[in-house]
């Protein structure tokens, strides 16, 4: 009898320890795993290389407004200088003496001015002599400016940030006005500058992003803006072309640099993407896809309208999707909207075909 209750106990916790573990399993909540594929552009971005050479974004020629001797030369070849710095100075002896004497000249004939319109206001003069002080005002007043003018244009200085490229001429020499005396190059962002060929300029419209390369950067692409193309072809009946550098890049390749630039063209339907069929579920008479969220991996349906069905097993689709969104791609049926779901490991290289 004490035997028979002891097997009866041990039957029972069994049978009591089973129910709880399936309680356990049928409370646990199942995540599903998914296969995921990722939307792309349908058809294929065509691009064209071209040769190239990197210029700085200003190449100029500073030369003084006026003739006279060179008093300082206060940069040299290669100096970094800021906006505004003063470059060289002339002599000013000459001119400071000019504007001297046309000061009094101006306040002689200004205070002359002033006493005549004083009588006129009282009519004691005549409109015709008023009129002739008025007039000998403004010539003098203008002949006062230009010589004001001409003493400030005695120092040269630089128009933007860059380099000094070149010094033509030094202390002591004179020169006349506007005689290149330093050149200088921008320290912007670097432009390029390529060669196009009329069959490139008539869809110049289809053009869409450009970048470029440069050997002594290897595995580095600068990416670039169109300026413009001239629209006058040049004696080898080439356009050519300018872009710039975007502002902001590291170790930007210095003008005089060999560069290769590529245009990538826009796609012929850019608008179109492809998705594998299998991705496709249809709902009453709607198609539509799961969109898998990588931040809380859940999914969401979206509708989308179909352009063509490829025998390759893809769908070329015209709304509803952008190229890089990632869907799911396998057991779409038995997904709902919000669940969450795993996605589907990928084969590794010891497991290909996940047959273990």
């Amino acid at each position: 009898m004490k035997r028979d209750l002891t097997i009866l106990l041990i039957v029972y916790s069994a049978v009591l320890s089973f129910a709880c573990s399936r309680a356990k399993v049928d409370g646990e909540k199942t995540v599903r795993t998914v296969k995921t594929d990722t939307v792309r552009v349908y058809g294929v971005l065509e691009k064209t290389v071209f040769p190239a050479k990197v210029k700085a974004a200003s190449d100029v020629s500073l030369a003084f407004r006026i003739a006279g001797p060179i008093a300082k030369i206060n940069v040299d070849a290669g100096r970094y200088v800021r906006k505004g710095q003063t470059l060289a100075e002339m002599d000013v002896r000459d001119y400071e003496i000019q504007l001297s004497a046309t000061e009094a000249e101006y306040k002689r004939i200004k205070a002359e001015a002033d006493r005549v319109a004083e009588l006129y206001n009282k009519g004691s003069v005549t409109p015709n002599d008023y009129d002739k002080a008025t007039y000998g005002l403004k010539q003098i007043t203008a002949k006062y400016d230009h010589h004001k003018n001409a003493l400030a244009d005695t120092r040269l200085t630089a128009p933007f940030d860059g380099y000094v490229q070149k010094v033509y001429f030094h202390t002591g020499e004179t020169v006349g006005a506007g005689i290149p005396v330093i050149a200088m190059i921008n320290a912007g962002a670097p432009e390029v500058e390529i060669n196009i060929p009329s069959s490139e300029y008539a869809r110049r419209d289809k053009f869409g992003d450009f970048f470029c390369t440069v050997d002594v950067f290897p595995g580095k692409i600068f990416p670039l803006d169109l300026i413009g193309v001239t629209p006058k072809a040049n004696l080898n009946q080439l356009y050519t072309m300018r872009l710039k550098m975007r502002s902001g890049e590291k170790d930007t390749p210095s003008p005089g640099m060999v560069a290769m630039v590529t245009i990538q063209y826009k796609p012929a339907q850019s608008e179109l993407v492809s998705i594998p069929y299998s991705a496709l579920r249809e709902d009453h008479s709607a198609s539509s896809v799961w969109i898998y969220n990588a931040d809380n991996h859940t999914v969401a349906a979206r509708n989308v309208k179909i352009s063509e069905i490829l025998t390759d097993g893809t769908v070329v689709l015209s709304e509803g999707l952008t190229a890089g969104e990632i869907i799911v791609s396998a057991g779409v049926h038995s997904l709902k909207e919000g669940e969450t779901v795993k996605l589907l490991p990928k084969p590794t290289s010891s497991n290909a075909g996940n047959l273990l």
